[in-house]
């Protein structure tokens, strides 16, 4: 007898998370796995931000934050917001949440009702698609391939309109294409959406710092449509944070609120250790931290000639965050004898048994042409990956 909830029952678990438990459960039994599935920094969090932690330990800070967030950290970010961005965001407009995870959860289950359409353009983050359906509401995706470097045109999104649209969702560099939208591209489609006052849009922007080329737009930089953008950030990836499970929001004082009450009923605030470090992170003048980001512009750079050495793949140019997502169609239908790739999801089990790396399909984001490769992890280790996969590949026809 099954006595979970059908919610949990239709739920998909994370396809990242999964492939990295696997990849683990292997490394366990004594395999030789290269894991390029997780999109983590391989850096340690820099010693400013977590001497930072330490003075807050000290300091007796071990008491329950407010909701929203230590004022220090909403003024830090508020300040991040204009210092970067040009952008107003008053504190009281700032929720800060355990990481950007539980933000876009906690605008979701407080803008969409049930049976409400939200417009997704693919490739996707893994959850989008999922917190959308547990909040009981549609995703409604937009195809787009590489041709058009992954990304929708605003008359795609004019198209994919209803009287149930409720929300679009977008990243901006792109998990998982590295893809980034330009200042031109985000005013028609902000120009789109402004017609229909029962629309939001939320703008992640967790990659905001790993760019490699021009400045980060934000589609809040529009007036006429800022009142209805969220958007969505955190220390994680720009900071080498993941583990302190810090995330954002700046958003119009109506959500913010509604936002702060969603997140009082399921976490309350996050960590009080781990917001003081934010603080530090966020108030720094983010060149300190530019060390980083010139490292993965190497590592792609990398990748892309590792991997133009490869027939049969084809790939974009990432302009920002850590991944590539080639198109791998060219192997389906081919076999080593043993194993026919049919899927997406075939070719990276056969290149986990015979190359032992570890990816990630492209099925998981929308997409079912691609595989993602992470390439947030050493140039040695990215070196030998590659070369294990092209190996694999060759026996392949």
């Amino acid at each position: 007898m099954n006595y979970l909830s059908q919610r949990i029952n239709e739920l998909e678990e994370s396809a990242t998370i999964a492939m990295a438990r696997l990849s683990r459960e292997l490394q366990e039994q004594g395999h030789d796995i290269i894991n390029l599935s997780l999109g983590e920094p391989d850096f340690v969090t820099p010693q400013d931000i977590r001497e930072a932690a330490k003075k807050a330990i000290d300091d007796g800070f071990t008491f329950y934050p407010p909701i929203a967030g230590y004022a220090d950290l909403r003024k830090a970010i508020s300040e991040k917001f204009k210092r970067e961005n040009n952008l107003d965001y008053a504190p009281d407009q700032i929720v800060v949440s355990t990481g950007a995870k539980q933000s876009i959860a906690n605008v979701v289950m407080s803008l969409v009702n049930p049976g409400e359409e939200v417009i997704i353009p693919t490739p996707y983050w893994v959850s989008y698609s999922q917190i959308i359906k547990l909040a009981g509401g549609v995703p409604v995706f937009i195809n787009t391939s590489i041709e058009t470097d992954f990304k929708p045109t605003a008359e795609q999104i004019k198209n994919a309109i209803t009287p149930k649209t409720k929300l679009l969702m977008f990243s901006s560099p792109c998990n998982p294409t590295g893809s980034m939208y330009s200042k031109e591209e985000l005013q028609s489609i902000a120009e789109v959406i402004a017609p229909h006052p029962q629309i939001f849009i939320l703008s992640d922007e967790i990659y905001e710092h790993i760019r490699f080329e021009g400045t980060h737009e934000s589609i809040a930089q529009f007036d006429f449509i800022k009142e209805r953008v969220i958007i969505v950030n955190g220390v994680s990836k720009g900071y080498a944070m993941t583990g302190w499970r810090i995330g954002y929001i700046g958003a119009s004082k109506e959500i913010a609120k509604a936002c702060d009450k969603m997140q009082g009923q399921f976490t309350s605030a996050a960590s009080s250790i781990a917001q003081k470090a934010a603080v530090k992170a966020i108030s720094t003048d983010w060149s300190e931290y530019e060390y980083m980001r010139d490292l993965f512009l190497k590592r792609r750079n990398l990748v892309l000639d590792l991997m133009s050495q490869i027939p049969g793949w084809k790939f974009n140019k990432p302009k920002g965050a850590f991944y590539v997502f080639p198109d791998v169609t060219y192997f389906f239908g081919k076999s080593d004898g043993e194993t026919t790739i049919k899927t997406a999801s075939d070719l990276c089990m056969y290149l986990l048994k015979e190359a032992k790396v570890s990816l990630v399909t492209g099925e998981a984001f929308g997409d079912d042409r691609c595989i993602r490769i992470s390439y947030a992890t050493s140039e040695e280790i990215l070196t030998e990956a590659l070369t294990r996969i092209k190996s694999a590949l060759a026996k392949l026809q």
